[in-house]
């Protein structure tokens, strides 16, 4: 499957190639996730030019979504294990430049002249004829051609797959697999007035209400930004505040619900713009910081509580709480594909656990007959549907409130038989895919 890139890079390239290869090497072998190591490569970022911005952002997302496949074809070509390259960080650009031929259409003298130059500017000088060598003969050969599906294989870590098949089967498991090497589209969610801004923004109105554009360039010029009209989430993310808002009858106003995980804040977005009394809690300062820079410019306020979610208790009992639990964020790969190469199965134990700790607290913040909506975007039933049953079985109070079939537009094909949200990151193919995403929602039974 190939990507297409909307921009070519200017001049030589080499520039936005030489930040590329940066942040591939702060998450390879500094082992930083994607959000971190932009911020580490933040000023050389920023003094590119914007279509050059673009390039990396394709770039580092195709390596990471694909370097496994291109892994096993670079070890044919070099005759040893790659892990016996010196140094190390060469194999990033051998990368860099098989994922410019192999998947973005890229001339290959560019690919195959910017590598070798590449080299030499980043201390591999010595290094020059191999990268030559290796680029030219994947410009003359190509790597080897794979269906969709058996390249989602090829890239998914084994300990990924194997939960994978076994929740799913294999179909599935292959499905889920090829969707996440696809881009990623541009979700949106508007205060109000949503088709109005689908044709302002030449964007596709969804059926759950989000907008949604293919690719969204440089989102702060967008219109609509400035004046706080809408802001970036995911249309999965955006369905659990639905589902509590439909338990109410779809009135929030005066509603006082816990925003449990907070930042950086769609979802407590969502909820005061629907009228709700908001206590946004994160135990990150600077998350919770960035949330409530979003919620002015959108002209929204919460209160804010920076505190930990499994140990906090609110001043007086809410009406709903809103647990958008940590997990290992598998439901994402398609727009943060570092998740494939950070991630492991000790992560995803670690979470779970947290998990449990939030839920039984989050439990103790709600009136009796209050309204817990758990969630995570986790593929995995370790960290979503198992949780469910977990929770079902402590004797705490929580009793499962389904979901109904026409509860909200276009997702009745996403609801398992007892009323939970499992969207998988290949249904909705007609619109493009959506995030793996898992949502149950729980009253709290009186005492």
């Amino acid at each position: 499957m190939k990507s297409t890139p909307e921009i070519t890079p200017a001049g030589d390239g080499l520039a936005s190639r030489l930040v590329a290869f940066n942040i591939l090497n702060d998450i390879f072998f500094q082992r930083r996730s994607l959000d971190e190591a932009y911020a580490q490569a933040e000023d050389a970022f920023a003094a590119l030019e914007s279509r050059d911005r673009g390039f990396v952002r394709l770039l580092v997302a195709t390596v990471l979504k694909r370097a496994p496949q291109m892994d096993t074809a670079l070890a044919v070509l070099l005759h040893e294990p790659l892990e016996h390259l010196k140094p190390q960080q060469l194999l990033n650009v051998l990368r860099l430049g098989a994922a410019q031929i192999a998947f973005l259409q890229m001339p290959p003298h560019a690919a195959v002249n910017t590598s070798v130059e590449l080299a030499a500017q980043t201390g591999m000088a010595w290094q020059k004829s191999l990268v030559n060598a290796v680029m030219r003969r994947i410009a003359q050969d190509g790597l080897p051609q794979l269906e969709p599906r058996d390249a989602g294989r090829i890239n998914t870590p084994d300990w990924l797959w194997r939960q994978w098949a076994d929740d799913y089967g294999v179909e599935t498991a292959l499905d889920i697999a090829a969707a996440n090497l696809s881009d990623a589209p541009v979700d949106f969610t508007v205060k109000e007035n949503p088709a109005l801004w689908a044709e302002r923004l030449a964007a596709t109105l969804l059926p759950t209400g989000s907008l949604r554009l293919p690719s969204a360039g440089f989102v702060p010029g967008l219109a609509g930004f400035d004046d706080g009209v809408w802001w970036v989430q995911n249309a999965a993310a955006a369905l659990p505040v639905k589902f509590i808002a439909a338990h109410f009858g779809g009135d929030l106003r005066g509603k006082k619900i816990i925003d449990l995980c907070a930042a950086p804040g769609g979802k407590t977005a969502q909820l005061a713009a629907l009228g709700a009394e908001v206590v946004a809690l994160d135990r990150s300062a600077p998350r919770l910081k960035r949330l409530q820079e979003n919620m002015a410019r959108l002209h929204l306020s919460a209160a804010t509580v920076v505190a930990d979610g499994a140990a906090w208790t609110p001043p007086a009992l809410a009406d709903a709480v809103l647990l958008d639990a940590p997990c290992s964020a598998t439901g994402t790969i398609r727009h943060q594909p570092d998740v494939l190469r950070l991630k492991d199965i000790r992560d995803q134990d670690k979470l779970a656990a947290l998990q449990k700790r939030l839920m039984l607290n989050a439990l103790k913040m709600l009136k009796p007959g209050g309204v817990l909506l758990y969630c995570t975007c986790s593929v995995q039933k370790a960290e979503s549907e198992a949780q469910t049953d977990w929770l079902l079985a402590q004797g705490a109070g929580a009793v499962l409130s389904p979901i109904r079939v026409g509860e909200v537009s276009g997702i009745n094909a996403m609801l398992t038989s007892r009323g939970e949200l499992r969207a998988l990151p290949h249904h909705w193919r007609e619109y493009g895919g959506i995030d793996g995403f898992y949502a149950a929602r729980f009253v709290k039974a009186p005492r």
